[in-house]
């Protein structure tokens, strides 16, 4: 053995190591497993494995279907997955479809992921002389009070969406934000079948968000390419332009994923 390999075997951490192969048992074949299960196919302790799941649970790397005791990837590995694919491949992909497309428009575009309950952007492109529409890099909002939110949260359904927002009352930006999951909820259905979508100051009065979705090869939502413009810019005609071309951006950058 290699001072190296031998150097790797000492410093690993069992228990890490046991935690990361369980959770690679689950792929698109294999959605839900038991702890028993589990225990059987990675040849552990039941115990073992059981200490590691609520773990994991405790951490949103899985999640516990209390109706039939099985575990499924939770939130926290998308977020993970997020995270690589904007510091990566997504960026370095749609930085150049983020530049044609503010330069077609004039206005400033930007990409964003959902974390948790809220969007972060991670790309922009800008164009010269404009003061608005353009988020920092590394800017958040809360997704339930913005057009982008919305739509990364199309795939949510109901009951996924209160248990993101187990509270009564949204916090709200605005006077259009929805003020309750089930206000979100219409929101979001309402919107699910448009290639891309128009919100009125939902999160700033007197902005107007012009956003479509973004999907990687199996179909999930991954990001969304939006632009911020003064609601005052715009006539229908302006409208149905804008929706076009954001449409058509996102449509190229989700074929790139691909």
């Amino acid at each position: 053995m290699s001072s190296r390999n031998k150097e790797q075997q000492d410093y690993k951490v069992p228990g890490l190591e046991r935690g990361l192969a369980i959770l690679t048992l689950f792929d698109q074949h294999t959605r839900a497993l038991s702890a028993s299960e589990i225990a059987r196919r990675l040849n552990l302790p039941r115990s073992t494995v059981y200490r590691i799941v609520v773990t994991l649970e405790s951490l949103g790397f899985l999640e516990l279907n209390s109706a039939n005791h099985e575990y499924s990837l939770g939130r926290g590995v998308l977020r993970l997955g997020f995270e690589y694919l904007a510091s990566l491949e997504m960026v370095d992909l749609c930085q150049p479809i983020l530049y044609r497309l503010a330069e077609t428009i004039g206005f400033p575009v930007n990409l964003a992921i959902l974390d948790e309950r809220s969007v972060v952007y991670v790309a922009r492109a800008l164009v010269p002389n404009s003061l608005t529409g353009a988020m920092n890099v590394g800017s958040r909002l809360p997704a339930h009070a913005t057009t982008v939110g919305r739509l990364l949260l199309s795939d949510y359904s109901l009951e996924q969406l209160r248990e993101l927002y187990p509270e009564e009352t949204l916090e709200a930006s605005s006077v259009n934000t929805p003020k309750t999951v089930e206000a979100l909820y219409e929101l979001i259905s309402a919107s699910k079948s448009q290639d891309a979508l128009i919100g009125e100051s939902y999160f700033e009065d007197g902005y107007t968000s012009v956003a479509a979705v973004v999907r990687d090869k199996t179909g999930q939502i991954v990001s969304v390419i939006s632009a911020i413009i003064p609601s005052s810019s715009l006539d229908e005609t302006q409208r149905d332009f804008l929706k076009t071309q954001v449409a058509s951006s996102a449509q190229e950058l989700s074929a790139r994923l691909k």
